[in-house]
């Protein structure tokens, strides 16, 4: 059996009448003539089938039909109510679920100030915070089980994805707090070619990797790389324990331990870069935005 269509003038006109009970008084409020008011309500009723009001001279009052359509009228518009400003806030970017992949070591950087101010901006929409080195961050991106990467050192050659860059920093050399070199306040690269290294594997960050390698190169040295480690809290530990030495962004120092003594490097102008990727075609407004919390300008990090 086909269900009656009731058109929401027709309901927004019940509803207003039923609680003036006049339909001067409803007609003003409605902003309309009392005739397309009236007409209204016949063809409500006429989809009833049955008589929504009792009409008395100066006295109007719901049949129990109306009295039963009432609490029903009241429901779906308020529901609808709440629909429409659910589906604003969405199209706007003000609720929703955005998902984020970040790189460990940006919780000590970039990513609390960031997750902050957009919360503060967009306090309704969830954040899903999943951590994750850069290559599987790309590759959640094209696959699009994340919106949004935070990551290091981004690739060049990408297709379809976007790249700003949010922080620059140094490196640093992280050392193990007895080794003859902790006790300078910096120290040349090509000093720790004779020292066995700890890395994170080339794979879950090939450009960062390469870079650190790079630093090594041009130092005149490949580095003896004794142990991997996918996160750098660990690549610390293992140094505390003089297990070898390493090559690590500057933000890396704020991970405290006590057996461990970070430095700066000479040549000190390599810097590694943060990057915010998204997918360049993605229409969600929660990414566009993420993005203009970011802002536009790099920060120097120390």
């Amino acid at each position: 059996m086909t269900r009656p269509e009731l058109p929401l003038p027709q309901l927004h006109a019940f509803l207003v009448l039923a609680e003036e009970l006049h339909f001067g008084h409803a007609a003003a409020r409605l902003g309309i003539a009392q005739p397309p008011l009236s007409q209204q309500i016949r063809r409500l009723e006429d989809k009833v089938g049955h008589p929504l009001f009792h009409r008395g001279p100066g006295r109007v009052t719901l049949t129990p039909a109306g009295r039963e359509l009432l609490p029903a009228v009241r429901r779906a518009l308020a529901d609808l109510t709440d629909g429409l400003s659910a589906a604003r806030a969405a199209g706007s970017g003000r609720s929703g679920r955005l998902r984020i992949g970040f790189a460990a070591s940006l919780a000590l950087t970039v990513l609390p100030g960031l997750l902050r101010t957009f919360r503060q901006r967009y306090p309704d929409v969830e954040l899903d915070i999943r951590e994750m080195t850069t290559a599987p961050q790309i590759t959640a991106l094209h696959e699009k089980s994340i919106d949004i990467g935070l990551l290091r050192e981004p690739p060049t050659d990408e297709t379809g994805l976007g790249f700003e860059t949010v922080l620059t920093e140094p490196f640093v050399a992280v050392l193990p707090a007895a080794h003859p070199l902790a006790a300078r306040r910096t120290v040349e690269v090509a000093r720790l070619a004779d020292s066995p290294f700890v890395l994170l594997p080339r794979a879950v960050g090939p450009r960062l990797h390469d870079r650190i390698t790079g630093l090594c190169a041009e130092a005149g040295f490949t580095p003896r790389i004794v142990q991997h480690a996918v996160e750098w809290q660990t690549v610390c530990a293992l140094v505390e324990t003089g297990l070898g030495v390493s090559l690590a962004p500057a933000s890396i120092r704020r991970i405290r331990l006590e057996g461990v003594a970070f430095r700066a490097v000479a040549p000190g102008t390599v810097r590694t870069r943060v990057a915010v990727a998204w997918r360049t075609d993605d229409p969600n407004p929660l990414v566009a935005n993420l993005l203009a919390t970011v802002g536009r300008e790099p920060r120097d990090g120390v």
